[in-house]
């Protein structure tokens, strides 16, 4: 169980629009949200949030966006930048729940939705120009502090002042740290695989993709 009960700083949603990295260079993202008061989590994602990229971001295993107001201390110190609110394009921003604590399958109440934790963040480039940090995405692998995603399982609104609470903890306990460190940083671990496979709330993607990697082993 976490330490402490998690507390929401900031929401935020968006669509895709054109933004300029630090070399001036204009892209389209979905990174960039606007800070909200509110926000309506459905099954098929965050009402007038989108992402640009469909094939890599969406989808309803990952229709919400969590991230760990504790790391942003880390990257601001080590990148020497202030961070903006929901910088790397979280819906929620969320203290006492890190990716250690937090179990694929968890499912916990925001406001009157309830979620399910599915997968850790697989990071793009994009965090780089969006911060312009070069290197942060690189650090968010090597750390695991990426963040998390999660399903909708009761559609509901989340208010800034809303609480979260854990309803049910995954009885396997597979941190989302761990499952990050054999994603990107174990592809040969057969029997770690098996074992994030062996939770069935695990988002489809990452279990094919890692169902591919023990086929590849074979």
């Amino acid at each position: 169980m976490e330490s402490q009960a998690p507390v929401i700083h900031h929401l935020a949603a968006g669509r895709p629009q054109d933004i300029q990295d630090q070399q001036g260079r204009t892209f389209r993202t979905g990174i960039q949200k606007q800070t909200a008061d509110s926000i309506i989590l459905r099954k098929t994602g965050i009402t007038g949030n989108d992402v640009a990229d469909k094939k890599n971001h969406g989808g309803t295993d990952r229709a919400v966006c969590i991230y760990p107001l504790e790391h942003y201390g880390t990257w601001e110190e080590e990148f020497g930048r202030k961070l903006d609110k929901a910088a790397f394009g979280e819906n929620i921003t969320v203290s006492g729940v890190t990716e250690d604590t937090v179990y694929i399958g968890n499912t916990y109440k925001v406001g009157s939705a309830v979620i399910q934790v599915t997968q850790g963040r697989v990071p793009c480039l994009k965090i780089d120009r969006r911060t312009g940090c070069d290197g942060l995405m690189k650090r968010f692998t090597a750390t695991g502090f990426t963040g998390f995603f999660c399903r909708v399982l009761q559609e509901g609104t989340v208010q800034e002042d809303s609480r979260m609470e854990l309803v049910k903890e995954d009885r396997r306990r597979i941190s989302i740290l761990y499952a990050n460190n054999v994603y990107f940083h174990e592809r040969g671990n057969m029997a770690a695989m098996k074992r994030i496979l062996d939770v069935p709330p695990l988002a489809e993607e990452w279990r094919r993709k890692l169902e591919k990697r023990i086929q590849n082993l074979k």
